[in-house]
């Protein structure tokens, strides 16, 4: 009885079609996924020459004159920067969850074509052993000439090649899922981390409208009880200066140097990602001649300009060690809400009349990390942070209750000799 077996030409059709079988369902959405990403790139852009729009006419105003009508056009202009802010905010949630999407259909699409290189080689295989399981005796009797022999032969080594280029395909499908797989779970980071800056980001704008609202109960909205307002703290403000450099000159806390780091730069990271220094450490020839100390006159830190809003973070990793608000405290004007960290190579640091905190005493803080953003509270001239650096030995995190205006206040009161110049470590 004959037994019909396939011929070599039908083995080549099968292999050919197997090994240019290929599988990309999802092409088509993703196109469509990345043009939506595309426009709201746009969008973002868009929003952000609208923030720095503001921020210019925020700038302007508080070079002028200080007035009450300043002081809420500049209230008004921050509440409209913030929502920007809050809708790029949105925007980049959109962005990441279409990214999210998107690496989520290329994963769908690359296991699919694993699994489709998978069965492709291995039927591929049978074929070609199907195709090289005649001895070559047998092959030399069955060709009808030399040529044909060596054409066969040629047309198996082809198919063998094919097949490697198609396992070499397949490990780079599988090497490029798994790179997906990563920046999936980056992108799912980077999701929370926007969707807990755009509550944080709501509760700055409610702040800013109940601080408008705040003004224009205690002015009466007149100008006359403004200046009244702004004398007063003025005053208190320097009062409560005058006591704290009385009570931080009378302490005598011993220092040991060798516990605090050498000056130089990088030791620790700067506070905001964009930097502009708008007050120095302190101001006098002590402090010029060891620029590394606070001789009780002076800035006790340095301020760097930043809008209402900006996220300040950590400069070093550390555990927090004090977090307050001593606006708290009718009549106190002082650092307002605040955060200092402790670090492990013997230096804490300080973050100043900021407009939210979003960390609590005892969290243990990453460098980089996200801690507050700076705003407007205790006493200023404009928003900014106040940014100082102490030798931890000599701070202590007091409630300060010989005060006059502040009494109950918690601040960070420190030995002169534990003020340091912030430049020296940055």
């Amino acid at each position: 009885m004959n037994i019909y077996k396939p011929n070599k030409l039908f083995y080549i059709f099968f292999i050919f079609t197997f090994l240019l079988s290929s599988i990309s369902a999802s092409a088509q959405t993703i196109d469509e996924l990345r043009g939506k990403i595309d426009n709201t790139n746009v969008n973002i852009k868009k929003l952000e020459e609208e923030i720095k729009s503001y921020q210019k006419q925020i700038d302007s105003i508080g070079k002028q004159a200080d007035s009450l009508k300043n002081a809420l056009a500049s209230l008004d202009l921050t509440k409209k920067k913030l929502e920007a802010d809050l809708s790029i905010t949105e925007n980049r949630i959109n962005a990441t969850n279409l990214e999210i999407k998107e690496l989520s259909l290329q994963i769908d699409d690359k296991s699919v074509r694993i699994n489709d290189s998978k069965r492709v080689i291995s039927q591929s295989l049978s074929a070609i052993s199907q195709l090289d399981s005649n001895s070559i005796f047998e092959s030399l009797l069955g060709a009808q000439s030399l040529g044909e022999l060596w054409n066969e032969t040629d047309d198996l080594n082809t198919l063998q090649n094919s097949v490697k280029n198609r396992i070499y395909e397949l490990n780079t499908i599988r090497s490029s899922l798994e790179d997906n797989k990563v920046k999936t779970e980056s992108k799912k980071a980077e999701l929370l981390s926007l969707e807990n800056d755009l509550v944080n980001q709501k509760k700055i704008v409610a702040n800013n409208t109940s601080e408008k609202n705040s003004l224009l109960k205690s002015t009466k909205n007149t100008e006359a009880n403004y200046k009244k307002i702004l004398a007063t703290k003025e005053a208190q403000k320097e009062a409560f200066e005058r006591e704290v450099l009385e009570y931080e000159s009378a302490l005598r806390i011993a220092i040991d140097p060798s516990l605090i780091p050498h000056t130089g730069s990088g030791v620790l990271a700067w506070p905001l990602s964009n930097i502009r220094i708008t007050q120095y450490f302190g101001n006098t020839p002590f402090a010029t001649a060891n620029p590394q100390i606070y001789s009780g006159k002076g800035h006790t830190g340095v301020d760097f300009a930043s809008s209402v809003g900006t996220p300040v973070k950590a400069s070093l990793g550390g555990i927090v060690s004090g977090v307050a608000n001593t606006d708290l405290i009718r009549g106190c004007y002082s650092y307002g809400k605040w955060i200092m960290v402790e670090h492990s190579n013997g230096l804490s640091t300080l973050y100043a009349h900021l407009s939210l905190q979003t960390v609590k005493k005892g969290d243990v803080v990453l460098t980089g990390q996200i801690i507050g953003y700076s705003g407007n509270t205790g006493y200023t001239t404009g928003p900014h942070l106040h940014y100082g650096v102490y030798a931890t030995q000599g701070v202590r995190i007091t409630t300060f209750d010989s005060s006059k205006n502040c009494k109950g206040a918690t601040v960070p009161l420190a030995d002169l000799k534990a003020y340091l110049n912030p430049l020296s470590y940055l």
